[in-house]
């Protein structure tokens, strides 16, 4: 994190205070600022207020509005990158997570230095800056009516401007540079996280999912097609 001009502001979103603690001073000596809230409600209110924020960290047993929720409602207004930290481990769990909106998920009790990883990862894919849309001048990719800005992360579709996660953006930018490519999912996961998958592969498909849902309005959720038994590829619009 080094060479930044602005330091990032991480929210971490734990109500014991012990975890908090080190969590906060782990990411401070990575060189992010922290702003700790010990419940649901003080985060939500910390957003409502304006707060900004290039990183949000929450565990889901909060007091006041569970993570869940929080996690829905920081979607809903920010495209933030969201990091769930949880004890529940099971792969359902998970899936629910990243369905709210939530872009990696961490299992307690987590290895600090994999924590700092992923925090890094999820920032650097977001440009470093809380939230905005951003200008829509540099490079970017066309397929049919999709229209992609790589540099201000934006997404068109059939002229609609799409708000998409930091993962999501990252899986369609992957398909679109390589628009006769069928990616398998640790292919496409592998783009994403610059990492091999293990049963994170199952979270690409859930991430496909969300993506199509947001894009049904605007008659383009076909573009992404399923290649059953290996993963995914950009329908062919010759065809």
């Amino acid at each position: 994190m080094d060479g930044r001009k602005t330091q990032l502001r991480a929210l971490v979103v734990e109500d014991d205070a012990s975890i908090s603690d080190v969590v906060c001073s782990t990411l401070d000596g990575a060189g992010f600022l922290c702003t700790p809230a010990y419940s649901g409600t003080e985060a939500r209110l910390l957003i409502e207020q304006g707060e900004s924020f290039d990183l949000v960290i929450c565990d889901l047993m909060l007091p006041g509005i569970p993570g869940e929720e929080l996690v829905s409602l920081i979607r809903a207004k920010s495209a933030v990158p969201i990091l769930v930290t949880s004890a529940k481990a099971q792969v359902v769990d998970r899936v629910a997570l990243l369905r709210m909106g939530a872009d990696d998920y961490l299992v307690k009790p987590f290895d600090l230095d994999e924590l700092v990883a992923r925090a890094e990862a999820l920032v650097r894919r977001s440009g470093g800056f809380a939230g905005g849309e951003g200008d829509a001048d540099g490079s970017s990719l066309t397929y049919g009516e999709w229209i992609l800005y790589e540099d201000a992360r934006r997404f068109e579709a059939a002229g609609r401007l799409i708000g998409l996660t930091r993962t999501e953006f990252d899986i369609v930018a992957s398909l679109m540079r390589h628009p006769r490519k069928v990616f398998t999912k640790r292919e496409l996961y592998r783009a994403v996280w610059n990492e091999d998958a293990a049963v994170e592969e199952k979270a690409i498909s859930t991430h496909v999912s969300n993506i199509r849902a947001k894009l049904k309005g605007t008659g383009t959720d076909g573009y992404i097609e399923t290649v059953w038994g290996i993963g995914f590829k950009l329908a062919d619009l010759s065809a």
